[in-house]
């Protein structure tokens, strides 16, 4: 833990050689960037820019591997700001070494539009590797990136050809260390022996509410050498030459990821608020920063770098040369081995074979069993099929392995011994999630995750992240309603399907039969910029009756899967396991002079995407509509109106067996035609 304060730290001003800037006119040149930024934008945190600014030089322009002309560069280095509050730090850094950001974005810092937002944005900057802000995932998303290129490295390498040879560097600091994702994330990656992830730890004894000794006194050091990490201690975090000694100590092969513990002065610059929390999210106001400039020997307009500064940070023409090296290796590799260089290519584009698409029509035509099975078991089924096609395929479960029947017959686990393509992520939901969404984010597979639905809420900020990353990460939620039965309502999800159907760019789909699962799965894997949730039964579920359209019109979230016997006084709206109850509650109507349709709808946002003209013929004007889901009936009451019914469970469940619990809460062929036959003769 860093000592505290006592009194002002004191810093001698600076000039920095106009010949040959030294390190710290360099890192200087960062620190007068965020202070002007966060200035101009009267908001922001300068704190952690001004303290790591010494750090980032060091990393940036003497060990990390980068072409600023091709952020997508495959076997570039990855950098992440896992104290993304800290974003001004990465813009400058990417500004100054030569990315497509100019001056201009950086004085339209947290503005409308900007390219710089207030934490940093994966898809908005160039060169930034994921979004954070919310503490500890950036370090979580890490772990993923270190995984994937692990993984690649011991598929696609071959002798005297290592096309997958890059590293994973992170800055964190104590509000990362105090969320316990990083716990999750860390111990998973010292027991895997992740040795190309490094972390700098920014040890600043700072945060948002003052001096942390009072509520985070870990022993943080030894918390990591506990995960089979290699700890750096004491690294001075503004001594060029002991952050370069710990970087290459660090880079030397040790089989264990490495945390580089590095004491900093939180505003490092700032004559009177260095060190205090008061730098920490707030601009340092004009006469401080005036001061500031003076400090660092920085004194000139707003945004001013030297152009000789500028010049030795630009990183333009040494990142062209690592890649053109690496482009002349990647073509001794392809002339050697052609078909796993366009592999590799293909993965790492993001692109599915070119024969997946008819391989899936043929696949989803295929009959299934009439007799039906669980859904999990019908995902089961799918991953099988879908592993054969796509070697990029990346499974894992969180410690539900069995129950929720993400394993196929040819996948491997992974191990500190050996690679795979699946992983026992142990009991770490929000771990499993943001690795995950690491792995997406680095390229190369396809992940995919299972825990229960109702731990969905453990891991649900990565999930919305995954959302806001547009990821092709896919989460297998199992047991998915009171139908698991006896585990009781701390197991039974009732409000999770709704609220995960409210996360922006969400695709949510609760299939009712093997079909539907396989049109899911499919959906899922075909969906590049987006994740997908699976929610997915416990108990069996019968197969619908398949015409040779239905996967088709399944594909568009919701569909006619069984028509009125004459014109639809009623419209049945079900998804997964109550569509059978639909399907039986429309003949006991029909015996009572009612006709039903039954729509099936796995998917809501799939099918709040479809035309009007589409959505009105599956649900016609001047029908009543019943919706029938055994969980919160809040969301459906947008697709049945004021005049229509909902037939689901705004209560928590109980232990008991599935039978009686879906006849206890009144979800039975019975209770629904009784409210359907309310519903259609109530008085207009």
């Amino acid at each position: 833990m860093t000592a505290m304060f006592q009194t002002e730290p004191a810093f001698a001003p600076h000039a920095p050689d106009r010949r040959t800037p030294d390190r710290r006119a360099m890192a200087n040149a960062l620190r007068v960037l965020a202070i002007d930024a966060v200035e101009a934008a009267k908001s922001g945190h300068p704190g952690m820019p001004m303290g790591m600014a010494d750090i980032a030089e060091v990393l940036w322009n003497d060990h990390l591997k980068h072409n600023p002309a091709d952020p997508r560069w495959p076997d570039r280095d990855r950098f992440v700001l896992s104290n993304g509050h800290g974003s001004m730090l990465l813009y400058a850094l990417l500004h100054l070494t030569g990315y497509d950001l100019p001056l201009a974005e950086l004085q339209r810092f947290r503005q409308w539009e900007s390219q710089t937002p207030g934490h940093p944005e994966v898809g908005v900057t160039p060169g930034v590797e994921t979004t954070t802000g919310p503490l500890g995932q950036g370090i979580a998303n890490a772990v993923g990136m270190a995984l994937a290129e692990r993984l690649l490295a011991e598929e696609f390498n071959r002798p005297g050809h290592r096309i997958v040879d890059h590293r994973t560097f992170v800055f964190l600091g104590d509000g990362c260390l105090m969320e316990g994702i990083s716990h999750e994330a860390c111990s998973l990656a010292g027991t895997l022996g992740l040795g190309k992830l490094v972390a700098f730890y920014d040890d600043n004894g700072i945060s948002i509410d003052g001096h942390v000794q009072t509520w985070f006194a870990d022993d943080t050091p030894k918390r990591f050498e506990a995960y089979g990490w290699r700890v750096l201690r004491d690294v001075d975090g503004h001594d060029a030459d002991a952050i370069d000694a710990a970087i290459r100590e660090a880079l030397r092969p040790c089989g264990r990821p490495t945390l580089i513990c590095c004491k900093t002065v939180i505003g490092w610059g700032a004559p009177a608020l260095a060190g205090t929390h008061e730098v920490h999210g707030a601009p340092l106001g004009a006469d401080e920063a005036a001061k500031a400039r003076t400090v660092l020997g920085c004194e000139g307009p707003a945004f001013h770098v030297p152009d000789e500064l500028r010049r030795h940070w630009d990183a333009s023409a040494t990142g062209a040369r690592a890649q053109q090296d690496w482009d002349s290796r990647f073509a001794a590799y392809a002339a050697d081995y052609p078909a796993l260089a366009a592999e590799f290519s293909r993965r790492m584009a993001g692109a599915l074979p070119e024969s997946f698409a008819h391989w899936a029509d043929r696949w989803l035509a295929e009959p299934r069993p009439a007799g039906g099975v669980a859904s999990r078991k019908a995902s089961q089924l799918a991953i099988e099929a879908l592993a054969a096609q796509l070697p990029e395929l990346f499974g894992g479960s969180a410690d539900l392995t069995g129950s929720n029947l993400t394993a196929w017959q040819a996948s491997r686990s992974v191990s500190r011994e050996r690679g795979g393509n699946y992983l026992h992520y142990g009991v770490r939901e929000f771990g499993m999630t943001a690795v995950m969404n690491g792995v997406a984010l680095h390229g190369g597979y396809i992940p995919f995750g299972g825990t229960f639905l109702v731990f969905s809420d453990y891991a649900r900020n990565g999930l919305r992240l995954a959302a806001l990353m547009d990821l092709r990460s896919i989460f297998v939620l199992t047991h998915d309603s009171i139908g698991l039965g006896e585990d009781g309502p701390t197991h039974q999800p009732v409000e999770h399907a709704a609220s995960l159907r409210l996360i922006p760019n969400m695709d949510v789909w609760r299939p009712c039969d093997q079909l539907e699962t396989a049109v899911a799965w499919r959906a899922a894997v075909e969906r590049r910029h987006g994740p997908t949730c699976l929610l997915l039964s416990r108990q069996a579920l019968p197969e619908q009756a398949a015409g040779p359209e239905r996967a088709g019109l399944a594909a568009r979230g919701g569909y006619i899967l069984a028509e009125a016997h004459w014109a639809p006084a009623v419209v049945l709206i079900a998804t997964g396991s109550e569509v059978a109850l639909a399907v039986a509650a429309r003949e006991l109507l029909a015996a009572q002079g009612i006709a039903a349709r039954v729509v099936s709808m796995p998917s809501t946002t799939v099918f709040d995407r479809q035309n009007l003209a589409y959505r009105r013929a599956v649900l016609p004007d001047g029908v009543p509509r019943v919706a029938i889901e055994a969980g919160a009936s809040d969301l459906w009451w947008k697709y049945v109106g004021l005049d229509g019914a909902v037939v689901g469970l705004d209560r928590f469940g109980a232990s008991a067996p599935a039978n009686v619990l879906f006849q206890h809460f009144g979800f039975t062929a019975e209770r629904i035609a009784e409210t359907v036959a309310r519903c259609v003769r109530q008085p207009s």
